[in-house]
């Protein structure tokens, strides 16, 4: 594997920041992920596996290793009845996988159509969307030891996930890097259709012609296209916070001074809209200079082009502080920085 120094990540990231790597390396085989290690190991750098550049804020200048986790390869592994088990490499892109999965007529991820990303991630951040997240259909993951070398096997309990949240962002931080992913979807679509406006919207492309996981999949892009910017066109990272997740009591009390509050129950508790607390607090379509926030999606912070991350970092900073100030509800981000 090659590695090379002084590299510009501006086309890596998805917010299209004018950054750079001290080193830099694009693993295709797992015999390329050790060598990477020992590589950064040697030169007592930080490693960071980089997967589709969608979930992260990356610093003017790493001092560091960056390695583009490039694994491919996707396969049905078996077929029982209507269970299916698919297997997809790291280094896969998301929905080219999710569209894959139609084409073989194995569902489950329709719902998940057009998230941005690398399969390798999926796990990490639970991704979700419509009612579905990555928990729901997975099976298993492999993954490699950073400190060993050696590979090791997850299953769903081993990952601990929660709402975009697993054990790979809390006590296994940065400790293990994703080679593959296994999937169990099934042969016989069983649409998931709880959110209302998807419901109406697949309904209506329907158009009394029998549901395909397609349909439902071309809906979601659909929808994710008319709320969610092309990072291609503006640089974004999607959403950058997480809908907050507080008690009953929390709601009551927001409910007294904003009775239109967007909010719907979660596990016993209450998830309240990020993106409306964003827009109610005054700051959809808000610049900070180059930086702002999206003017159809308040949740989505977007580079306008000669954005910096200390600007967007600062922004982030104003947006959280604002709606605690005004709602007394922390925001926590998505993405990670580095």
């Amino acid at each position: 594997m090659k590695i090379v120094e002084n590299y510009s990540l501006q086309p890596l990231n998805t917010f299209g920041f004018d950054v750079s790597a001290r080193y830099f390396g694009q693993a295709e085989t797992v015999e390329d992920l050790r060598q990477a290690i020992g590589f950064a190991g040697e030169k007592k750098l930080l490693l960071i596996p980089l997967g589709g550049g969608s979930n992260v804020v990356l610093s003017d200048h790493l001092e560091a290793l960056v390695l583009a986790v490039d694994l491919k390869g996707r396969s049905v592994v078996s077929q029982q009845n209507d269970q299916m088990l698919v297997q997809c490499r790291a280094g896969e892109n998301w929905h080219e996988f999710v569209l894959w999965t139609l084409d073989n007529e194995a569902y489950g991820l329709e719902n998940l159509s057009l998230i941005p990303g690398n399969v390798g991630a999926a796990p990490i951040q639970n991704i979700g969307a419509y009612g579905v997240e990555i928990k729901d259909v997975f099976h298993s993951l492999e993954a490699l030891d950073i400190a060993t070398g050696e590979l090791r096997t997850f299953d769903r309990d081993d990952c601990q996930f929660g709402y975009r949240d697993s054990v790979f962002k809390n006590s296994l931080k940065d400790r293990f890097i994703i080679t593959s992913v296994t999937f169990e979807l099934s042969s016989v679509l069983e649409p998931k259709l709880g959110y209302g406006h998807l419901q109406n919207a697949v309904q209506k492309k329907a158009a009394g012609q029998s549901l395909t996981a397609k349909m439902i999949s071309d809906v979601v892009c659909e929808i994710r296209s008319q709320k969610l910017p092309d990072p291609a066109v503006i640089g974004n990272a999607g959403s950058f916070f997480k809908n907050p997740v507080v008690p009953a009591s929390v709601v009551d009390r927001l409910k007294q001074e904003f009775p239109d509050l967007v909010c719907f129950p979660f596990e016993g508790e209450w998830k309240l809209a990020a993106g409306w607390l964003i827009d109610q607090a005054g700051l959809k379509g808000f610049t900070m200079g180059q930086v702002g926030t999206y003017a159809k999606q308040a949740l989505v912070l977007v580079n306008h082009g000669e954005g910096t991350p200390r600007e967007l970092v600062a922004l982030a900073d104003h947006i959280r502080s604002t709606v605690l100030a005004r709602f007394g509800v922390e925001l926590e981000m998505e993405p990670r920085v580095y």
